[in-house]
């Protein structure tokens, strides 16, 4: 079955553009350049779940930094709006947030990266036009998306999950494993299936096999 023209899907090149933010104009592409992104995205200003949302994300922003990782927010109003919003973020969540906010009340990124909620009639503003639902996307060095997640406009995302995920693919990028449910670093991985038996004695000598479709092992400090 083709893709429709325009669909994003894991792998994906994700799409350049140029906007305005909190801290001024981007490009998309030369803001990722060499580092990681996480691309998030809020349904208004001034709203309770996102309020706290960002707050979060701004506290972990020196985690996410440690990982070679940027973060950039995306809302449905203007920049003004943004820095006015971030000095309730910070009062209220006790954060100090740096990273970029994406001026889209146009919507014309939320519809580049699919963000917009057809689904609940509620989630629109006094002009009737769709607000973004809260979407997150992890893009890679190389500019191609590794994770989409869509939550509903009522629900808070978990950012310890976004870490782990990022954990886990940086892990995955740089051994040749996959990582199992609820797994964190520190865990046990699973070798990953195109890796012999033979080779796994040499990268992993501590690899077990619990059935010949799933071999585990640890990874030593030094592999991490």
């Amino acid at each position: 079955m083709s893709v429709p023209a325009g669909t994003l899907r894991l792998g994906s090149t994700a799409p350049d553009f140029q906007a305005e933010t909190s801290n001024g104009p981007i490009s998309f592409h030369e803001f990722i350049g060499d580092k990681w992104v996480v691309l998030f995205s809020h349904p208004d200003d001034f709203t309770p779940v996102c309020t706290t949302e960002l707050g979060a994300f701004a506290k972990l922003e020196p985690e996410f930094a440690k990982r070679g990782v940027k973060l950039i927010g995306l809302s449905a109003n203007g920049t003004e709006s943004h820095k006015a919003w971030i000095k309730d973020i910070d009062e209220v969540t006790g954060s100090k947030l740096s990273f970029p906010i994406i001026a889209d009340a146009e919507r014309k990124v939320a519809h580049l990266y699919d963000m917009i909620d057809f689904q609940d009639a509620s989630n629109v503003d006094d002009k009737g036009v769709q607000f973004t639902i809260r979407s997150v996307f992890i893009i890679d060095p190389s500019k191609k998306i590794r994770l989409i997640l869509s939550y509903p406009a009522s629900t808070g995302r978990n950012t310890a999950e976004v870490l782990r995920v990022i954990d886990s693919l940086q892990t995955g990028d740089k051994h040749r494993i996959t990582t199992p449910i609820n797994w964190v670093p520190g865990d046990d991985v699973i070798v990953h299936p195109s890796v012999t038996n033979e080779e796994a004695k040499t990268l992993f000598p501590k690899f077990r096999v619990i059935k010949p479709y799933l071999r585990l092992t640890p990874l030593d400090v030094e592999q991490k």
